[in-house]
């Protein structure tokens, strides 16, 4: 059988409970044989990056030593921001190449939450990235693909994808599923925001991560 490898991409500018859930969730439901959380090097959809990327890599290592999650961290849309002098990096491009890495026969299943699947349509080439990842959905109790409010050509593009775990382990690509168990929502736009007025963030956020937070200054008003 061939290798089922999840990943968990984003800013985590910091990395937060919400995609220590995510991830949680899924390495439990989904059983991958590996986890890889790969830290964005300049998202398009946003203006600046508080913390380094050095900065970054460290509290995600932290925060799912933590948890208690094998993970492996993936550097590879940082190095490939850096290399083009701080250009925006796409999910599409890294798919592109995890799938030229681990082969046609790999499952690749790319972990997103609800809210991001309601946008998906301001992706770079998202309809594509079917072709090289399943998509796995983490969302909060009572939320339904077939019910939530996503753009129209989300739902039709979805509407035959849907898939079981079993098809998502044992396929390379295509499928979407909806894991409905995700009790937390919360982003780290709050988090920053709350670290920037003083407050104390660690309902949020690993202990071990406010301690670096802490320890290197970051997020100061």
């Amino acid at each position: 059988m061939s290798a089922c490898v999840a990943l968990l991409g984003g800013s985590f500018d910091p990395v937060h409970s919400g995609h220590v859930a995510l991830a949680a969730l899924f390495d439990a439901q989904l059983h991958p044989d590996q986890l890889r959380i790969i830290p964005a090097g300049m998202p398009w959809q946003k203006t600046a990056l508080t913390a380094s990327a050095g900065a970054r890599v460290a509290m995600i290592a932290l925060a799912f030593r933590e948890a208690g999650l094998d993970v492996t961290i993936d550097c590879q849309e940082i190095a490939r921001s850096e290399g083009n002098g701080g250009a925006p990096t796409y999910t599409i491009d890294t798919l592109r190449q995890l799938r030229a890495e681990l082969g046609p026969q790999a499952s690749i299943v790319f972990l997103i939450g609800a809210d991001q699947l309601q946008q998906l349509d301001s992706w770079r080439d998202w309809r594509a990235l079917f072709d090289y990842a399943h998509i796995g959905v983490g969302a909060r109790p009572g939320f339904a693909l077939t019910q939530a409010p996503l753009p129209p050509a989300v739902a039709q593009e979805i509407e035959t994808r849907q898939g079981s775990l079993e098809q998502l382990r044992t396929t390379p690509s295509g499928r979407v599923f909806l894991a409905e168990a995700l009790a937390v929502d919360i982003s780290a736009t709050q988090i920053r925001a709350a670290l920037q007025r003083g407050e104390q963030a660690n309902l949020l956020i690993s202990p071990v991560v406010l301690d670096y937070i802490q320890q290197h200054n970051l997020y100061k008003a």
